[in-house]
Order: C-alpha cells, then sequence, then structure tokens
C-alpha cells in the first residue's frame, strides 16, 4: 500500500507564531502605538498654541479670558480681551445641549421601540442624512428660512415672557433684531445640527439592550412607558452620554453656520436675543486679516482657550460616563 506523503509544518512559522500569540503580540503593540501617536498629537497641538501665544499671555495675562466691567477687543487699539468669546461659545453650546436633549432622546425613543417596522429604516436614514448636510447650508437656510420665520417670533415670545423677571431678565433682554441675527439663533441653529448626532447614537445605543431587559419589565406588569422610562433609558445612559458628549463637542467648534447667523458684533452684552460671537466665529472672521502680531497672537490664545474648555468638559463628561458605566451593571444585578 502506498503512503501519501503530508507535508511538513515549516517548524520556524509555527515557533514565530507561538512566540507572538498568534498575531496578538503584534496587533496590541500596534494598538498602544497609535494610542500614544493620538496622545502625542494632542500635546503637540497644546503646545504649539501656548508657544505662539506667548506674547499676550505676557501682555494680558490672565485679564485676557477672565470677565470684566470692560471686554474690549479693539485690534487698531491693540486692546484684547476674549470673554465676551468665551461666553458666546459657552451659552450658545448650553442651550443648544438643553434643546437638543429631550428632542434627540424622544426621536431616538420612538425609532427604536415605538416606530412601526416599515419606517424605522426610512426615518433612520433620514435622520442620519441630516448629520452630512454641511454647515454652511444649514447656514444659508437659516439666514433666509429660519431666523425670519422662527427665530425672529420665538425671541419676541421669550423677551415678552421672560425679559422682565429678575435673574432671567440677563439672558431675554429685548428686543431681537429684525434679522434675527443672535445668540439665539445660533444656539437654534446648533441644536438643529447636532440632533441628529445625538439621535442615531441613541437609537443604537437603545437597539444594543438585550430584550430581556424588556421582557423581565413587561413579565412584571410594567407599562411600556414605565419599561422605556425606569429600565432601557437608565441601562444605556452611560450610551447616551456619550452620544451628548459628541453633540456637545461639535457644538463647541461649529465655525460657518454659527458664523452666518449670530451676528458678529463685538458687543459685551449678556442677552441671547443680541448679537455676538464666539471663539470659532471670531478666528473665522478675523484670522486672515490680522492688523498686527499681537492681533494674531491674540486669535491664537483664543484657540488655545478653546482648545482647553473643549478638552476640560471632555474630560469631565468622560468622567460621569465612567461613572454611570460602572454604576449600572451594580444595578442591574441588583
Amino acid at each position: 500500500m502506498k503512503k501519501i506523503s503530508v507535508p511538513q509544518k515549516n517548524h520556524w512559522l509555527a515557533r514565530f507564531q507561538r512566540s507572538t500569540h498568534y498575531g496578538d503580540i503584534p496587533w496590541s503593540a500596534l494598538i498602544i502605538i497609535a494610542s500614544f501617536l493620538v496622545l502625542a498629537l494632542v500635546i503637540a497641538i497644546g503646545w504649539m498654541l501656548w508657544q505662539q501665544s506667548a506674547d499676550t499671555r505676557a501682555q494680558f495675562g490672565w485679564s485676557f479670558i477672565l470677565p470684566t466691567s470692560n471686554s474690549v477687543w479693539d485690534p487698531l487699539k491693540g486692546v484684547y480681551q476674549s470673554w465676551t468669546f468665551i461666553y458666546g461659545t459657552l451659552i450658545t453650546s448650553l442651550f443648544a445641549i438643553i434643546f437638543a436633549i429631550p428632542i434627540s432622546v424622544g426621536i431616538a425613543v420612538f425609532l427604536a421601540e415605538l416606530c412601526p417596522e416599515p419606517l424605522r429604516l426610512p426615518l433612520g436614514w433620514m435622520i442620519e442624512l441630516l448629520a452630512a448636510i454641511p454647515s454652511v447650508v444649514y447656514g444659508l437656510w437659516g439666514i433666509f428660512v429660519f431666523l425670519p420665520n422662527v427665530v425672529v417670533p420665538v425671541g419676541q415670545g421669550l423677551a415678552a415672557a421672560f425679559g422682565q423677571i429678575p435673574l432671567l431678565n440677563t439672558f431675554f433682554i429685548g428686543p431681537i433684531p429684525l434679522s434675527g441675527s443672535s445668540r439665539l439663533a445660533a444656539a437654534m441653529i446648533l441644536t438643529i445640527m447636532i440632533v441628529p448626532t445625538i439621535t442615531a447614537i441613541s437609537r443604537d445605543v437603545l437597539l444594543a439592550i438585550p430584550n430581556t431587559q424588556r421582557e423581565a419589565a413587561m413579565g412584571m406588569g410594567s407599562t411600556r412607558w414605565e419599561m422605556i422610562w425606569q429600565v432601557l433609558l437608565p441601562y444605556g445612559l452611560s450610551g447616551i452620554l456619550g452620544a451628548i458628549i459628541l453633540g456637545l463637542g461639535r457644538a463647541l467648534g461649529e465655525t460657518m453656520a454659527v458664523t452666518m447667523v449670530i451676528g458678529n458684533s463685538l458687543e459685551a452684552t449678556n442677552s441671547l436675543l443680541k448679537p455676538g460671537s464666539t471663539m470659532a466665529s471670531l478666528l473665522a472672521n478675523q484670522f486672515k486679516e490680522a492688523v498686527s502680531q499681537l492681533h494674531t497672537d491674540a486669535m491664537i490664545e483664543i484657540g488655545l482657550t478653546l482648545f482647553v474648555i473643549t478638552l476640560i468638559l471632555n474630560l469631565i463628561a468622560r468622567f460621569l460616563v465612567w461613572q454611570v458605566a460602572r454604576r449600572t451593571p451594580q444595578e442591574a444585578r441588583a
């Protein structure tokens, strides 16, 4: 009987595969290197901004970013104080998130739990397509359609309702300009722009929750609303917070749409109904038209301030996500 020869396995290759745990070690090393490259890139960006803004820090110090009684930005006189733009960035992003969270989570719950099956896929596509629209298109639509037909009536209503109430009147001192260009317009445009991002991720988080959670809640006599409010939303809270973080990051750094609708005023006012500027819109408007080296350095320091604010807010948000994610498995076991 003829023997069938079996090719011998390459012993060198077999030893190499065993020594590298069949590719696990090279793959882990590649991931570690990529992670350190990202960290190095963030540090390099921060260092470059810090170095390029040294002259502004030496001349103005902390007064450049802290609120003062006389916040002035005057390149012709060489006076720079950025609190007006920091405030504009924070207030528009804050109100955008406040407006966007209930809308986004509500749409996500509808798509994941209540929407008829034939409509779920096309409606999901429509939401995701909204995130792909360029920001300049949002800006043009805002100028010609959204501001005169939505922002102006809403601003007039807010001024009438809250303009005479102590504390609230700080944010709603009217009247709103007839053009609608204001911080309120920027906040509402940002709301529309970040809703698709938060909605799409929150919907995927809810769909990823095991059906056993739904069945257990319904089996204990919960209504559908109780099942969504008391089981699904707490279970997916860490993922929903992650979606909100992404939306907040886009709101903080959005440039073109905000520049087109906010009015780009250098006036120091706290009202949402007045024109203003954000750090990103100021950089878009003035960076290429700097009148002096100090003017350029001042705008670089504004970029550094935006970089630091974004980094701090993301670190805080990530800490909250970690806290929620750590607590959720314990509550699920209980």
